[in-house]
């Protein structure tokens, strides 16, 4: 199977360097695997995170289009819940227009972030929690695609004077939840297995195929497998550097927020824990493609196998910037 290798990139703020540099970092990251031959590179949508620094994945898309050359960009993705899908089309099909066939639309139904950061982004009104998540997704396929039906009351908007540039449409989700929404209104589908390993299952792409086939929707129906990877020149090296990565989601579920620790750091807190939350630790690390480039490149063909998917896309976050580069290089080197 000939597998494209993507990139999902949330922007971490790398102890490396100063908080303020990590958007120009993502910037010279997607230049690298621009040159390298990775297929497309998508931005993450968090708020209020000490961990992540992109709130706005479309001034972060049209920046990294503006410098690359090949690669496909995109939002991996919008956090559709906040936003009007008119607004999001009107953002998505320009960028279409100043950079032709290498847009993506990448959309998602959780808050990338806190239910104080949802209040503020909804304000002066109340978020709604993702309930209208299948209607805006509805109405933004139809704003992109100009398909809305003629009794839609904005059936006669225009989002653009010329129709024909268009995003490619993508749905994500970690779970089943997306699956069937995203198969019947024709989005192309993205998993995110680093989000959930336990509960990313290949049935939640055979219940997409299934929507899609039953809607009669013509084309391909891609599929997208996003995984957490860190890659070294040595194995151990890659699972110091994972450390980072893994501390901080096993942080997250004891209710702990603090900049990311270095691997060292990590070690040292490894040694402190209990014994169940090294066990939990070391799950964590289980759900991670971990270690050289051809033991990454093993699992990578393993996972498309077992998902019956030929893209897989790829997340890194470690502490220094370096490691991250040095990941993304050394995977690239297989293209």
């Amino acid at each position: 199977m000939n597998i494209k290798l993507s990139v999902v990139d949330q922007s971490p703020v790398h102890g490396s360097h100063a908080k303020v540099e990590a958007p120009r970092l993502s910037i010279e990251l997607a230049q690298l695997c621009d040159q390298l031959g990775y297929y497309r590179y998508w931005v993450a949508e968090h708020h209020d995170s000490v961990h992540f620094a992109n709130p706005c994945p479309e001034i972060l898309v049209a920046s990294i289009a503006s410098v690359t050359q090949n690669i496909r960009v995109g939002s991996g993705g919008v956090m559709l819940s906040h936003y009007s899908p008119l607004k999001v089309a009107e953002c998505f099909k320009m960028m279409s227009t100043l950079f032709s066939d290498r847009i993506d639309l990448g959309i998602g139904r959780a808050p990338g972030g806190t239910g104080l950061t949802s209040h503020a982004l909804a304000f002066p009104h109340e978020p709604h929690h993702g309930d209208l998540y299948a209607n805006q997704a509805h109405l933004l396929a139809g704003f992109v695609q100009g398909t809305l039906p003629d009794d839609n009351p904005y059936s006669k908007i225009k989002v653009l004077p010329d129709s024909t540039p268009t995003p490619e449409l993508w749905m994500l989700g970690s779970s089943g939840g997306s699956a069937g929404l995203a198969g019947h209104l024709g989005y192309n589908i993205a998993l995110a297995r680093f989000i959930d390993p336990d509960n990313c299952h290949p049935s939640i792409f055979e219940q997409y195929a299934e929507e899609w086939d039953k809607a009669g929707h013509q084309g391909k129906a891609n599929k997208m497998l996003a995984i957490a990877c860190i890659c070294a020149e040595t194995e151990e090296e890659a699972r110091l550097r994972a450390g980072t990565a893994v501390y901080r989601k096993l942080a997250a579920q004891l209710g702990q927020r603090e900049d990311f620790l270095t691997p060292s750091e990590v070690q040292d807190r490894y040694r402190q824990m209990s014994a169940s939350e090294q066990s939990a630790y070391d799950h964590i690390l289980s759900g991670y493609t971990v270690g050289t480039a051809d033991q990454c490149w093993q699992e990578i063909n393993e996972l498309a196998k077992t998902f019956s998917c030929d893209e897989i896309a790829t997340v890194t976050v470690t502490h220094s910037h370096h490691d991250r580069m040095d990941s993304y290089r050394l995977l690239g080197s297989q293209l």
